[in-house]
């Protein structure tokens, strides 16, 4: 099931996608009082959302307004904590991370690497990326999988950990590699207002096995840039669940971003960094697709 939030006759609601996707079902017609995205994800109980399965065609001819009606938002538009994220989680990726910053690279990753992204408001499906471009010289993309938390999670061992996975959705975690790389962490370089396009919708973690393991791309104006599949993460969800949960609480709502495959802009000879007017498209197979353009 696709759960996405939209802005329909100036109010901004989340819905349910129709399974031909072509209509959106407000939560509201199911009798639920929920405003908003994380609101549903922290208080829905598993019979309500059985509803919005078993419901969704019947109110989709009564109650659904078609999608092209809508304003598409980011699934959390505004999420109310930062965003976690994993860096150089795929061994090629942490390669040409290594040769941008002409460090040595053994091959060798005891630990994840884990960062936080300040997001004011998330960039819809269709938004704009700000390049920033009187303070950013070097604007680079990373198309990456996304999951979301569905409850409170502290102390998860590995085995347990799908039980606290809501769904699934696609972030570029938009950087600025000079500013990044200047303040010697990642913080400021990649929290810009507008760094963050997150979308279209999260798709149930129902849906999709546990580890996923599927095609993740990018492409630039049309240019194929990076290209994996999820299966190739050093450290896949499990881990990154029970490991952050030992020591701190995942609050129900935390997006979790699990970092990026090879062929960010910073890896070419020379680099391939975006200016405005570039098109820049992420996929993760089965769970959606964002495009984008910089100004």
């Amino acid at each position: 099931m696709k759960l996405l939030t939209f802005r329909y006759q100036n109010q901004r609601m989340p819905g349910v996608l129709s399974e031909d996707m072509t209509r959106v079902i407000p939560v509201s017609a199911f009798g639920l009082p929920y405003p908003d995205m994380l609101s549903l994800i922290r208080s829905v109980t598993p019979e309500e959302m059985e509803g919005l399965r078993s419901r969704r065609a019947e109110l989709a001819e009564k109650e659904g307004i078609g999608l092209a009606l809508t304003e598409k938002c980011a699934p959390i538009p505004c999420p109310d904590q930062d965003v976690i994220c994993l860096g150089i989680n795929y061994m090629a990726h942490a390669e040409e991370s290594a040769r941008f910053k002409h460090e040595e690279f053994n091959g060798e990753r005891p630990y994840a690497v884990y960062f936080s992204k300040r997001v004011s408001e998330a960039v819809a499906d269709g938004g704009l990326i700000d390049s920033h471009s009187d303070i950013v010289d070097s604007l680079d993309y990373e198309a990456e999988l996304a999951f979301i938390i569905s409850r409170d999670a502290r102390n998860v061992p590995a085995e347990k950990a799908a039980e606290y996975v809501f769904g699934y959705t696609v972030l570029n975690d938009v950087s600025a590699r000079t500013i990044q790389n200047r303040h010697k962490q990642w913080y400021f370089g990649k929290s810009l207002d507008g760094f963050t396009p997150m979308g279209p919708w999260i798709v149930t973690a129902d849906e999709v096995e546990f580890p996923p393991a599927r095609e993740i791309s990018c492409l630039v104006n049309g240019e194929l840039r990076q290209h994996s599949n999820t299966a190739q993460m050093i450290f896949g969800i499990p881990h990154i669940i029970s490991e952050l949960s030992r020591g701190m609480t995942l609050r129900a709502g935390t997006i979790i971003s699990t970092g990026t495959p090879s062929g960010a802009g910073m890896g070419f000879q020379p680099p391939k960094y975006l200016k405005p007017g570039d098109q820049v498209v992420c996929q993760v197979e089965g769970i959606g697709t964002i495009t984008n353009e910089v100004r």
